[in-house]
Formats: structure tokens, C-alpha cells, sequence
């Protein structure tokens, strides 16, 4: 095991327990999937809050983890043959996270592919449409004079929201009975587009039961519950 702390980014973000997954996030769509993630499968981790109001994401410390400069993004000092891993994007976090804890993700072959396709179907789909309501909704966008914008992304977002609905009839989660990563990748940008968004009534939420059934199924969960809330502000 390389401590974590030989990394430029524990100069910014020390690492008081080096032994444990180091968690660069803040509670956003995104970032909860991955705190979402650590909370179910009980894997030891210290979170570091990585804050936009300040810039976090643009320092030199923050960019030698993750060039694209988002989050969130961890270091496990205790990855593949004993060797620091260095890892970003949500998708990629939580399939690594699932075959390191050997939860949350389909051990039969084609099942796992098909959990894939299901989370390249979220990060390719669901995480650009949603946001781009909020920004012609709720933020900057929203007092643009052409509204043609907002309509195309809340009439994909619709689409996109049947695409689930239809997914989760006659199952409780999107692979069925098994509550997996597929889950834990959605229903917070789900979450995030009815209430931080306030998009509810536009993207006529009441028409999805089934979307709305499992939603309220994922955060009655307490690692779902714990998750959304980390990391804590400091």
C-alpha cells in the first residue's frame, strides 16, 4: 500500500486516515452516488468536500486527480494488487466499488452487462437531459427569451422518464428484485430533478407511478438517507 498522502492533492485535502478510501465529492446528483455507494457496502472512507463556491475544482491539487475537474473522484490505497487507485466519474467508481466490495452489481455475466447498459444508459442520457432542465429552468437559462431550449430538454426528459417507467413495471428496482448500482446512479438525479430542480410539474412527474414508487423505495433506505448528506458541510 503507497499512502494516499503521496498524492498532489492530499498537500490541499490531508488525509487523516491514509488506510481508508479517500472521497473527493460534494452532495450533488453525482457526487451521492459514489457516498451512496460506500454507505451500502460498509467500505471504509474519508470524505473531503470539494467546494465549487471556492474554486476547489479548479486547483492544481484537485485537477492531477481528475482533469476534467469534476467530482467526484476517490484514491483507494488499497486497489488492484495492492497498488493506489486513482479514480474518476461516477460510472466507473461505482462499478469498481461493486466488484471490490462484491455487492450491489450482478455476478452472472450477461446479468452484469445488462447492469451496465443500464448505468452507460444513465451517464450518456438521463445525468445531460436532467441538467440541462435545471439550468433553462431553475438557473441561468431560465430567462432566456427563447423557450425553445427548455422545451426540447423537458420533452427528452419526459421520454427518458418513460424509458424507466416502463423498465420498472413488475420489478422493484431497475434490475428487478436485486437493488443495485443501476439504482444507486439514478434515483438521485431523479430526486434532484423534482425537487432541487423543481421540475416536477413540468416534466409531469405524476404520469411516472412506477418511477415514483421506487423512488420513494431508494430513500427510505438509511444508507440512502445517510449518503445524501455527505460530505457534510465544513
Amino acid at each position: 500500500m503507497i499512502d494516499p498522502m503521496a498524492f498532489p492533492i492530499a498537500r490541499k485535502w490531508p488525509a487523516k486516515f491514509p488506510d481508508r478510501i479517500q472521497l473527493y465529492s460534494l452532495p450533488s446528483p453525482n457526487g451521492v452516488k459514489v457516498s451512496i455507494m460506500l454507505e451500502e457496502t460498509g467500505l471504509a472512507y474519508e470524505a473531503h468536500r470539494v467546494r465549487f463556491d471556492t474554486g476547489d475544482q479548479k486547483t492544481p491539487e484537485f485537477e492531477s486527480l481528475n482533469p476534467n475537474r469534476k467530482i467526484p473522484a476517490i484514491i483507494d490505497p488499497n486497489g488492484p494488487e495492492g497498488r493506489p487507485l486513482p479514480l474518476f466519474e461516477s460510472g466507473a467508481i461505482l462499478l469498481y466499488l461493486g466488484e471490490k466490495s462484491g455487492r450491489f452489481i450482478p455476478e452472472e455475466q450477461a446479468a452484469r452487462y445488462e447492469a451496465i447498459q443500464w448505468l452507460m444508459f444513465q451517464m450518456s442520457f438521463i445525468g445531460p437531459m436532467f441538467g440541462q432542465v435545471g439550468f433553462f429552468h431553475k438557473f441561468a437559462g431560465s430567462a432566456f427569451e427563447d423557450k425553445r431550449p427548455l422545451h426540447h430538454y423537458t420533452t427528452e426528459s419526459k421520454r427518458l422518464l418513460g424509458v424507466l417507467e416502463r423498465r420498472l413495471e413488475g420489478r422493484q428496482w431497475m434490475m428487478g428484485d436485486e437493488y443495485t448500482i443501476v439504482d444507486m446512479s439514478v434515483f438521485p438525479l431523479v430526486r434532484n430533478l423534482i425537487g432541487y430542480y423543481g421540475a416536477g410539474d413540468l416534466v409531469e412527474i405524476n404520469a411516472f407511478a412506477n418511477v415514483r414508487r421506487s423512488l420513494e423505495v431508494f430513500l427510505a433506505r438509511p444508507a440512502v438517507e445517510r449518503g445524501l448528506k455527505i460530505p457534510a458541510a465544513g
